[in-house]
């Protein structure tokens, strides 16, 4: 069971030698980046483990790399671009397979590094989505920076904008959240 701060009850959850704070700001956009503008680009699949907050991902990148992580989110209830702490513990392939055994919701989707942005275009029930993110390791360098010009709007505070709600939402959902931000992936 999870206490108000997001930990586990009766543990301490603290930033340090494991874990570490996560600050991001998420926008939504109105379409893919241009490919002249991506510096970077790999296929994601994460598996969110049923009845944890556990993140199985396989990122298979354009050059042929290909990276398998285990991730642990333990968020905090507060607005801002500090999400809380995130532990990540990279795998082999033997590791990968045994913990992709267990029961998971599934999301896929293609990152395309813009920097200083990694922009999602997600697949399947979430097609039309595209959600950029830009990660900072301090305080002062999240609440100053200037989105671009293509972030239609900030849904850093929404939660529905998150991997753990999205791999639970119908397409239905996804369209009407959109159209509250004044997107309509399905006229284009």
């Amino acid at each position: 069971m999870m206490d108000k701060r997001g930990g586990v009850e009766g543990q301490a959850v603290h930033p340090g030698k494991y874990a570490r704070v996560e600050r991001e700001r998420r926008f939504l956009l109105a379409e893919p980046p241009a490919q002249s503008a991506v510096t970077v680009s790999r296929v994601i699949n994460d598996r969110y483990v049923t009845g944890t907050r556990l993140r199985l991902r396989r990122a298979e990148f354009s050059d042929g790399r290909r990276e398998l992580k285990l991730t642990q989110k333990v968020p905090i209830s507060q607005p801002g671009a500090t999400q809380g702490l995130i532990t990540n513990t990279y795998l082999s392939p033997a590791e990968y397979d045994v913990l992709a055994s267990l029961s998971a919701a599934l999301l896929s989707k293609t990152r395309f590094s813009v920097p200083p942005l990694g922009v999602d275009v997600f697949d399947g029930r979430l097609q039309g989505l595209v959600l950029a993110e830009a990660e900072f390791t301090t305080d002062e360098a999240a609440e100053s920076f200037v989105p671009a010009a293509e972030c239609v709007v900030e849904v850093t505070d929404d939660t529905r904008f998150t991997g753990g709600r999205l791999v639970q939402a119908s397409r239905h959902e996804l369209l009407g959240w959109l159209a509250e931000y004044g997107l309509h992936p399905e006229d284009s």
